[in-house]
């Protein structure tokens, strides 16, 4: 019987396979999608490696994707799985190579007629402060014991150093800090690739993009979150560079080598795991929380690096206040409350692509916004739309407080430079108003807009799910890529 013939309609926007699809699965699967969705997805091995997420040791209520789903490593991208604490299983390939891929929106002074001249300048000046590309590093170069401080305590530490302001950390998620981190954990391989790679972006679909607020669906929540009509933004896209690749290089290879010491057998390899209560287990956990913090770091970093490019072109007195509206990680695991069976407990959330979204009146959302619920980002492609939206009470009676992450890749890389000649794209975005900046044309067209799914539709999913509610949306004016 395939996933196809057993997967059944539970409400327009979600979809269950059953335990009884086969004996290894200790919980159902649900998948956030409509019909047209969900057959896209038929298209790859997305569910297939979520049925096998249900085997998980210790996962709790059932493994879950999100619209924007699509094929990863042992883990689908979008997925969600949380387990018994602290005894359940820890899995790297439930966080991802990119630790703490996040996003961080930044508010501006400025309306979108205000600076129609300057956006040009802006994307080249952005691309001038911010390094960019596959390995690449800065001009920030740490030494050891500097590179300890960042990975035990994150943007904080840099804030300390001159590069914003406490408020900064304060609309971050976790005040960008994991207190559980240690940068002993750490290996020197990926200390080396990490030392010079503070405040720079990466490759592949990492961004910092210029956007104006071209929609406003709730007025109310957009006014708290400080958001208006044509108002002028940034949107940072951007992880734990090398540096959280080789930590879950380094812990796959372990927990690998490790399972069966705890008599954990698995239907795919790439879903390796051990209890998180364990010696292996405990370390991953202490490295990842270190790599999640040299993420809040990096994106701390582009934001100095935003403001002095805004200084820069627009005059210091010029410039006037960029402020951060939130920050938010998308490859993350951590230890949460939620209810599971009636009641009150901690879980461990692996979110894979995944976005938190608690609601209203959790004690996790900064007081500012708690009456609203968690600020959501979520970026699309560099040539249709990025969105705020804001974490539901539905989301955490269902998903475990998760949302979707992005648009979701509907085309491989490979696929997407065949189909894409940069030249045409770097015209046609330019046709639209939208100014480019990239460090490799390869780079532009594996990440071109039709290589990505329809985010309008993603977000109208959770939305009509009610596991996250649309805020506003936000289009690109000036996009700098790697």
């Amino acid at each position: 019987m395939s996933i196809k013939d057993i997967i059944r309609e539970q409400t327009p926007w979600s979809w269950e396979i059953p335990r009884s699809y086969n004996d290894a699965m200790a919980v159902p699967a649900l998948v956030f999608a409509d019909a047209a969705m969900l057959r896209d997805v038929m298209s790859d091995r997305s569910l297939e490696q979520l049925v096998n997420v249900a085997s998980l040791p210790g996962i709790l209520r059932a493994a879950m994707v999100m619209p924007d789903v699509h094929e990863g490593y042992g883990f689908p991208i979008g997925g969600i799985a949380a387990t018994e604490y602290p005894h359940g299983a820890i899995s790297p390939g439930g966080i991802g190579y990119d630790i703490n891929c996040g996003v961080r929106l930044l508010t501006t002074e400025f309306l979108y007629t205000d600076l129609s001249d300057k956006f040009r300048k802006l994307a080249e000046e952005l691309n001038r402060q911010i390094p960019s590309g596959v390995g690449r590093g800065g001009s920030l170069r740490l030494s050891q014991s500097e590179l300890d401080r960042v990975l035990n305590e994150g943007a904080p530490y840099l804030i300390a150093q001159g590069y914003g302001s406490p408020r900064d950390a304060h609309f971050t998620e976790s005040g960008g800090c994991l207190d559980w981190a240690d940068a002993n954990q750490v290996s020197e391989d990926a200390r080396r690739r990490g030392f010079n790679q503070v405040g720079t972006m990466g490759s592949g679909n990492h961004f910092v993009e210029i956007d104006r607020v071209d929609s406003i669906f709730d007025a109310d929540t957009a006014d708290r979150f400080g958001l208006r009509m044509n108002q002028v933004v940034v949107l940072i896209h951007t992880g734990s560079r090398g540096l959280g690749h080789q930590v879950a290089t380094d812990y796959i290879r372990l927990l690998m080598s490790a399972m069966p010491k705890y008599d954990i057998h698995l239907p795919d390899r790439e879903l390796a795991c051990v209890p998180l209560s364990s010696p292996e287990g405990s370390d991953y956990f202490k490295a990842m929380a270190a790599a999640a913090n040299f993420a809040w770091a990096n994106r701390q970093l582009i934001t100095h690096r935003v403001r002095t490019a805004f200084a820069n072109v627009l005059g210091t007195k010029r410039s006037g206040q960029i402020e951060v509206l939130y920050d938010v990680a998308h490859n993350i695991a951590k230890i949460e409350e939620h209810e599971v069976d009636g009641r009150r407990k901690q879980v461990i959330v692996h979110r894979k692509g995944a976005t938190r979204a608690f609601g209203p009146g959790n004690p996790e959302v900064v007081e500012e916004y708690r009456n609203e619920g968690q600020p959501v980002l979520i970026p699309g492609s560099m040539g249709t739309a990025s969105f705020v939206l804001a974490g539901t009470e539905k989301s955490m009676q269902y998903s475990f407080g998760s949302t979707c992450h992005g648009a979701g890749r509907r085309m491989s890389r490979t696929r997407a430079r065949k189909e894409v000649r940069a030249s045409e794209l770097i015209q046609k975005l330019a046709s639209k108003g939208i100014h480019v900046q990239a460090g490799s044309k390869r780079g532009l067209t594996e990440e071109a807009p039709l290589a990505y799914k329809d985010v309008n539709a993603v977000v109208d999913i959770v939305h009509d799910a009610g596991i996250a509610r649309k805020i506003a949306r936000l289009r690109p004016v000036a996009v700098v890529k790697g």
